[in-house]
């Protein structure tokens, strides 16, 4: 029985790491536009800084780190600024770079970069912590005896569910790239581009809120 528990404590974190990963954000389209120019390896690995990112916030939630908690939502002015800023640069950078006849290496420094980018984007976003707070007292890990354990199979199955579906995505989108030429990797870029640049305006205007 006690078995039983464990895992469903998992299968939930499992289930709140892909909803939280699954809307199409800024992370969303920056896996998309990566798979399309790179490779699915370059788009997979894009999304796993994000749920890296989504793993350690989920940790601060779950197991009651409410010192670490307090000082990224009182420092949320700075984190949204350094974001929406970041927010802008890259997408600025994709909509003015231009696609490659042949396809990019997926080695080294490139998936670093993929990797670290988009996990510095996810830690900037200060509604992530507020949302794993929210979603772990919902579910009551604190006022249970051994609460460790629990808060540790949810954070485990959060990584998961996250990974999972960027897994997911880059595979479908590597499917679907095929289609694309040239002229499609090039609106693709130049789309991800806007997009992107609205996030980052978006999260810059909101700090006059």
């Amino acid at each position: 029985m006690e078995e039983f528990t464990r895992f469903s404590f998992l299968l939930r974190g499992l289930i709140i790491g892909f909803s939280i990963a699954a809307p199409v954000g800024p992370i969303g389209v920056l896996c998309i536009r990566r798979t399309l120019a790179e490779g699915r390896i370059s788009g997979f690995i894009t999304g796993l800084g994000a749920a890296t990112a989504d793993a350690i916030y989920g940790a601060i939630a779950g197991f009651g780190l409410t010192f670490i908690s307090n000082i990224l939502i009182s420092q949320q002015i700075w984190l949204r600024l350094i974001g929406g800023g970041f927010l802008c640069y890259l997408g600025l950078k994709t909509f003015l770079t231009s696609p490659s006849k042949e396809a990019a290496s997926t080695k080294g420094k490139g998936l670093t970069r993929a990797y670290v980018s988009t996990f510095f984007l996810t830690l900037t976003n200060p509604m992530t912590i507020l949302s794993f707070a929210a979603i772990f007292a919902g579910l009551g890990v604190g006022s249970m005896g051994g609460g460790y354990i629990p808060a540790g199979l949810l954070v485990a199955g959060v990584f998961i569910g996250s990974a999972l579906w960027w897994l997911l995505l880059s595979n479908g989108v590597g499917l679907l790239g095929k289609k694309f030429n040239l002229t499609g990797l090039r609106w693709t870029n130049r789309i991800s581009g806007i997009i992107i640049i609205a996030f980052g305006v978006l999260a810059l205007l909101s700090l006059k809120g």
